[in-house]
């Protein structure tokens, strides 16, 4: 594992099946809580997003996520990746092989932002820089081992 204060994922999680969209984000709820990153709330807050718009991005990646008012439930900024060689038939009836989900933007009561959530633009823009190459799009969904994810999400143009 390693800690959410940098663009790195606090979980990986290689591998997987799920039943379905709803498995899989249980799964992916699960592991936040697992890690200490979010309260027990979160995850039924990630199903009530899904169910307004979904968190798929295309190329077989999703990135679930809570609502706004789940902020409450997020103890520090966190993203969990979860791998799902098999495909999960996602909301929007496309198939899902990583999800990439993430806990952000926490405020404190003196309205101040978690600084951690900040650098979850940073993953998200290495994220988007991945998918729009198909050869790394794939590379990601397929990745054998920790180390692999970790790479593909903190490329950078230059990596090319």
């Amino acid at each position: 594992m390693v800690e959410a204060g940098s663009p790195r994922p606090l979980a990986v999680r290689l591998g997987r099946t799920a039943a379905g969209w709803a498995d899989a984000l249980d799964q992916c709820g699960r592991l936040l809580v697992d890690t200490g990153a979010v309260g027990e709330q979160y995850i039924a807050a990630m199903h009530e997003r899904e169910r307004s718009l979904t968190t798929h991005l295309g190329e077989g990646v999703a990135i679930p996520h809570g609502t706004t008012a789940s902020r409450v439930h997020v103890r520090r900024s966190a993203l969990v990746v979860v791998q799902f060689p098999g495909g999960v038939r996602w909301s929007d009836g496309q198939q899902v092989e990583l999800c990439v989900a993430i806990a952000a933007g926490r405020r404190d009561t003196d309205g101040s932002t978690d600084p951690a959530a900040a650098r979850h633009l940073d993953v998200l823009a290495s994220l988007a820089r991945v998918l729009m190459d198909p050869v790394r799009a794939r590379e990601l969904r397929e990745a054998p081992d920790e180390a692999t994810v970790d790479r593909l999400l903190r490329s950078t143009e230059e990596d090319r």
